[in-house]
């Protein structure tokens, strides 16, 4: 059995097959999604585990997706197995209006500037982090600018001749 499939299996027999969903592979790397009350337990599973020993942050990500309904948020957590040279993406969706995702600092000491920079960036709140603060954008800043909130150019501007790009 290949490993990937033996993630989902010891995943699915852990956390049900409600728990784990959204199951597809790019690249060899298995991409899993979860609910977000599962991060936390499927994180420190995944760590602990015996065989897997997915004991190293490689990334933490905000993503923000307006048209999902209720999923418009959403952290992406790239874990790797240097034992055993395997990749994951855990994917977990929050509504805009409560954007609170639990912390994983307790796991992983890196995660506490990848959740600064997801909270700065897009608004995502971490529970229990400890010093949830801005971490690249100025204090000052009321708006998260990496939500597709706002347009990607600036229709004021006139120096630009649209004939020129095409337009």
């Amino acid at each position: 059995m290949m490993m990937n499939e033996k993630i989902i299996e010891a995943l699915q027999a852990q956390f049900g097959e409600e728990g784990v969903y959204g199951i597809g592979e790019s690249h060899g790397i298995l991409q899993v999604t979860t609910a977000v009350e599962n991060i936390v337990p499927m994180i420190h599973f995944l760590y602990a585990h015996p065989v897997f020993k997915f004991q190293f942050l490689t990334d933490l990500a905000g993503i923000h997706f307006p048209d999902a309904k209720g999923q418009e948020l959403g952290v992406i957590y790239h874990l790797h197995s240097l034992e055993n040279n395997v990749r994951l993406w855990i994917k977990a969706y929050a509504p805009i209006e409560a954007p609170n995702f639990p912390t994983i600092t307790g796991l992983f000491a890196t995660a506490n500037w990848m959740e600064r920079e997801a909270f700065d960036f897009y608004g995502i709140i971490f529970e229990g982090h400890p010093n949830l603060t801005r971490i690249l954008n100025m204090d000052e800043m009321d708006y998260h600018p990496m939500r597709k909130e706002y347009p990607l150019e600036d229709a004021t501007r006139h120096d630009k001749i649209d004939e020129l790009f095409g337009r």
